[in-house]
C-alpha cells in the first residue's frame, strides 16, 4: 500500500468517524445529566368563589437525568429546587405564597443529524406537590392550602454541541397543573396554573 493510499484510507476513516460522532451521541445505553436554570411562567387563571386568582412566576435551578433505552429515544426525569410563587386575587393583590416541586418523567425523541444542533421533543407526566402555603395581605393569618396535581407535560428544545460529551440545551415545557384551593378550610375552587417552563442547561453525556 502506497503512502498516498494509506493517507487516503486514514483520511476516509477519520471522516467516517467524525460524521458518525454526532449520531453516536444519542445511542442506546447513553446517560446524560443536565444542570440549568428555568423560569416557571403560569399561563392560567381561574374564577373561584373568592374571585379571580392568578399565580406569579418563579426561577430556580433545575436538574435532569436521561437514560437512552434505544438509539435517539430517552427517558428523562426532571427535578428542581422548589419554586416559590405569589398568589394574587383580583382586586386584593397578593393574598398568599406557596412553594412547589414539579417532577416530570418524559419519553423523548432526539433528531440526531450531522450538525452540532440536535432538536428533540418529548411527552410525559407531571406530579406537582405544593407546600409551605401561607396566607398574606388580605388573607394574613388565614389557613391556605393547595392540593397536589397530576397532569401531562410536553417538552421541546435543542442541544448545541460544545464538546465531545457536552452540550448547551435551550428548551421549553408546557405542564398541565391544576390545584384545588382551600381558604380557611373551605374549598373555593380549582386554579389552573398551566405554566410554560423555559430555560437553559449544560448537559453532559456519559
Amino acid at each position: 500500500m502506497t503512502i498516498y493510499t494509506k493517507a487516503l484510507a486514514a483520511a476516509t476513516a477519520a471522516a467516517i468517524i467524525a460524521a458518525a460522532a454526532p449520531a453516536l451521541a444519542q445511542s442506546k445505553g447513553d446517560m446524560t445529566i443536565g444542570i440549568g436554570v428555568h423560569n416557571v411562567n403560569p399561563q392560567g387563571s381561574s374564577n373561584t368563589a373568592a374571585g379571580s386568582i392568578s399565580v406569579g412566576t418563579s426561577t430556580r435551578p433545575t436538574l435532569t437525568f436521561e437514560y437512552f433505552v434505544a438509539d435517539k429515544i430517552g427517558i428523562e426525569v426532571l427535578g428542581a429546587w422548589p419554586f416559590e410563587h405569589n398568589i394574587k386575587l383580583a382586586g386584593a393583590g397578593t393574598v398568599g405564597k406557596t412553594k412547589h416541586l414539579p417532577p416530570v418523567i418524559s419519553i423523548q425523541y432526539h433528531f440526531v443529524n450531522q450538525s452540532k444542533i440536535t432538536p428533540f421533543i418529548g411527552l410525559g407526566v407531571n406530579y406537582t406537590t405544593f407546600f409551605d402555603d401561607v396566607g398574606t395581605g388580605a388573607l394574613a393569618g388565614v389557613p391556605l392550602s393547595l392540593g397536589d396535581s397530576w397532569g401531562l407535560a410536553a417538552h421541546a428544545g435543542v442541544d448545541l454541541k460544545i464538546s465531545d460529551a457536552g452540550s448547551l440545551r435551550f428548551d421549553m415545557r408546557y405542564i398541565d397543573i391544576g390545584t384545588d384551593v382551600k381558604v380557611g378550610g373551605a374549598n373555593i375552587g380549582k386554579v389552573d396554573i398551566d405554566p410554560l417552563v423555559v430555560g437553559m442547561a449544560y448537559v453532559h453525556r456519559f
